[in-house]
């Protein structure tokens, strides 16, 4: 298969599984850690998902790493897995999985401004637009009475926030760090590192005495698996792929897609409501991030460019 071809469907598939994937792990997670402490879950998940990455890695070439590059993805395990990932896991003890969802769409809006005042990127008419009706959304969303006077609501918020601005920073950070030249090798790296990270988080708020093995069921096990090969190998790699390949702007914008995907999963097999001011906040931050995701037509015409030409 012609490179321009093989490239262009590669960001496709990356794209359906950052997209629908990464959406359907909200809910997979809320059950996941109805049997087993958030933390050590999360810590088991990408442990596991590290070592798996590194034996593929392994098997398709040598492994090449230099010291600048270890201490790289020890900072990315950090904020992609410790805060980014752990944090919203444990949120998801106080939040419903499409709400928690619905806040990380706000991320893009962090993106852009870190774009803004890091890389001195100023965004366009469009895409200021989208940065007020994100903030406004937010506003609406966190507003609501219920959160307002829930504090356990209001620590899950908190938590999901620190994520975000962990996860925003090393989006936008990645694409000009010294990482090792194979993705296998780089996920898996920043996957292991993160859950032993998150293993010490769960060590010290001691989880291990609220762990009980016999809750663990067969479909405890099947969420496990999916998580493990589909929402960290499968899905991570693809969002490593991606930032290497387009903006990270156009890369985040998957927290479009994944609210609706959460907001669906939560209604269709959790029973999951949502207040009217919740509905409204939805589409004001969601238009927001379309706002953003005009961006989007670079990325399209070069999609549609590289088709044509992987096709003559």
């Amino acid at each position: 298969m012609p490179t321009e071809k093989r490239e262009f469907w590669l960001i496709i598939i990356s794209f359906f599984l950052i997209y629908f994937v990464w959406g359907s792990t909200y809910l997979a997670n809320a059950w996941g850690i109805q049997d087993v402490p958030p933390f050590m879950y999360a810590a088991a998940r990408f442990i596991s998902a590290g070592i798996c990455m590194f034996l593929i890695a392994r098997l398709t070439g040598p492994i090449v790493i230099n010291r600048e590059q270890i201490i790289n993805t020890l900072i990315c395990g950090f904020f992609f897995f410790a805060i980014g990932n752990g944090f919203v896991v444990w949120a998801l003890l106080f939040i419903d999985t499409g709400i928690s969802a619905l806040i990380i769409s706000f991320q893009p809006v962090l993106v852009v401004a870190l774009m803004w005042v890091w890389k001195k990127e100023k965004p366009n008419f469009g895409v200021i637009i989208g940065l007020i009706l994100g903030v406004i959304g937010m506003v609406f969303l966190v507003g609501q009475p219920d959160f307002s006077t829930n504090a356990q609501l209001l620590k899950g918020v908190l938590a999901i926030f620190i994520a975000m601005v962990g996860w925003a920073w090393v989006s936008v950070w990645v694409p000009t760090a010294n990482l090792p030249k194979s993705i296998f090798l780089s996920s898996s790296l920043q996957m292991f590192f993160g859950g032993l990270m998150l293993l010490v988080i769960s060590l010290i708020l001691g989880e291990y005495r609220e762990f009980d093995s016999s809750k663990i069921t067969t479909t405890s096990v099947w969420i496990f698996l999916y998580l493990l090969f589909f929402g960290s190998i499968a899905a991570f790699t693809a969002f490593s792929y991606l930032l290497k390949k387009v903006s990270p702007e156009k890369v985040v914008t998957s927290t479009f897609v994944n609210p609706v995907v959460a907001l669906f999963l939560g209604w269709w097999l959790n029973a999951e409501q949502f207040s009217s001011q919740s509905i409204i906040a939805a589409i004001l931050l969601l238009s927001g991030v379309l706002f953003i995701n005009g961006q989007m037509d670079d990325l399209w015409r070069w999609l549609v460019g590289s088709r044509k030409k992987a096709l003559k």
